[in-house]
């Protein structure tokens, strides 16, 4: 094997999971291997710090109870446990959780699922609420503010790099690889970017870079995305993801917060900033997302809409989806109660449970017709009731004789007998949350309402 087809070895092998090829006959392939070396101790000098306090509040009710990063997803995950997957497998095992909205189902969730670290290797996940820390006035005033309210734990933790991370994304990406092209360019901050389409762009913060990565603009939230100058329909987008040098890190922060004039957020002040004054470069998300197919885009969700959630977890149902859940070589790992296996009753004719291109969790019954559908834990379906295109969270009993379609099921509904959803888009309207595109979102509440209305 030539030495180009060993780089192009190395590079695949590294990108999936930063392994060293050692090849002592090749000197460029043995640089490589060097710099894959070194990825491997970085995540050892790097604390992350998960983002995880937004409302979110485009997913309406769904986020009434819970903060985004601990709404349920792919049928035993909650959205947060992404982010935390990735900081593990990808050998950061130091991570701090930042909360404040509505963050009791999140803080609980990663009491019970994220407490296999080793304190006495110095590994943690550890939630940090809100607690103004610096006076008694101010709770998280930004994503930067945040940060700084916590600067005196972020120096106990000794670290030489800093990872900040959105909790509420669905992607897989090895920071490992990040964090060396990081300490490759030495710039002090590097964001990952990923390609979106234009007309999206307007929802992230967009940026330009020259031929050696250092970005050379940044706008949050452009009414008008600049485009790729190669391509006029696709922007470079930020993902949410900053890599600091620690010391760096707290020296901006401690001048941003005395600034009167900035909102204390890292989108629309810490980064433009470093921006401006040449410190921030850009690494692609392409060069360390874990499980990208040849020729495809690399797979990186934000699911703050109904839209963009029902529609990212229906894709689960598909033959083959663009999310690989199944490679055991990077896992999501997340909490899940002891269940049964999910189980399909009865074998008569019209009251036959089955489930076709579907996704059912632990704990279901079925003994109705699911069809592409995702069913999480501990969902009912009960006779001659039919769930199709739809997803079913925790704890749902689905009546008998009742059609749902093109949903969206909030835990522990309880959907009556014969009711019909998702085929009257006015009655939808009427006593639900129905969105532009067809989905119907159901809550308790919205039930509750509804029940007593017909009993007046």
């Amino acid at each position: 094997m030539d030495g180009q087809n060993l780089k192009q070895k190395a590079n695949m092998i590294g990108k999936e999971y930063a392994l060293i090829i050692p090849c002592p006959s090749c000197e460029e392939v043995a640089v490589i291997s060097n710099q894959l070396a070194a990825s491997l101790d970085l995540p050892k000098r790097t604390v992350a710090l998960v983002l995880a306090g937004g409302r979110g509040s485009r997913l309406l009710n769904l986020t009434d109870r819970r903060a985004k990063p601990a709404v349920y997803f792919g049928g035993k995950f909650r959205i947060v446990d992404f982010a935390l997957s990735n900081c593990v497998n990808s050998g950061i095992r130091r991570v701090a959780v930042l909360t404040q909205y509505k963050s009791h189902s999140l803080m609980r969730h990663i009491q019970n699922g994220w407490g296999f670290m080793r304190g006495e290797l110095n590994e943690f996940v550890e939630v940090l609420p809100a607690q103004q820390r610096l006076d008694e006035v101010n709770w998280y005033q930004g994503t930067a503010d945040a940060v700084h309210q916590n600067h005196d734990i972020i120096k106990s933790f000794r670290s030489k790099y800093v990872l900040v991370l959105a909790g509420d994304h669905i992607y897989k990406m090895n920071y490992a690889l990040a964090l060396a092209d990081h300490a490759e360019h030495g710039r002090g901050c590097t964001v990952a970017c990923i390609d979106v389409p234009r007309k999206e762009a307007s929802a992230f913060g967009v940026m330009a870079v020259n031929e050696n990565n250092l970005i050379t603009s940044f706008v949050e939230k452009p009414a008008d995305p600049p485009a790729l100058p190669n391509d006029p329909e696709r922007s470079l987008a930020s993902m949410g993801v900053y890599i600091f040098d620690t010391d760096f890190l707290l020296d901006e922060l401690a001048r941003d917060a005395d600034d009167p004039a900035s909102s204390h957020d890292f989108g629309k002040d810490i980064i433009p900033r470093l921006v401006q004054n040449g410190r921030a470069v850009a690494h692609r998300f392409a060069d360390s997302a874990v499980g990208t197919r040849d020729n495809e885009i690399p797979y990186w969700r934000d699911v703050g809409t109904i839209d963009a959630y029902w529609d990212a977890n229906i894709d689960l149902t598909a033959t083959e989806p663009l999310l690989n859940l199944y490679d055991d070589r990077w896992p999501i790992w997340t909490y899940q109660p002891q269940l049964p296996p999910a189980k399909f009753v009865h074998n008569q004719p019209e009251r036959r449970g089955e489930a076709i291109e579907s996704m059912v969790s632990g704990g279901c019954i079925i003994s109705g017709h699911v069809e592409r559908s995702l069913l999480f834990s501990n969902v009912r379906v009960h006779s001659h009731a039919r769930v199709h295109w739809s997803v079913v969270l925790p704890n749902v009993q689905i009546g008998r004789g009742a059609r749902i379609t093109r949903a969206v099921i909030d835990r522990g509904c309880q959907i009556p007998d014969g009711m019909i959803i998702g085929e009257d888009a006015v009655q939808d309207a009427q006593r639900f949350m129905r969105t532009d595109a067809g989905i119907a979102l159901v809550t308790r509440q919205m039930l509750a309402d509804l029940e007593r209305t017909a009993a007046v």
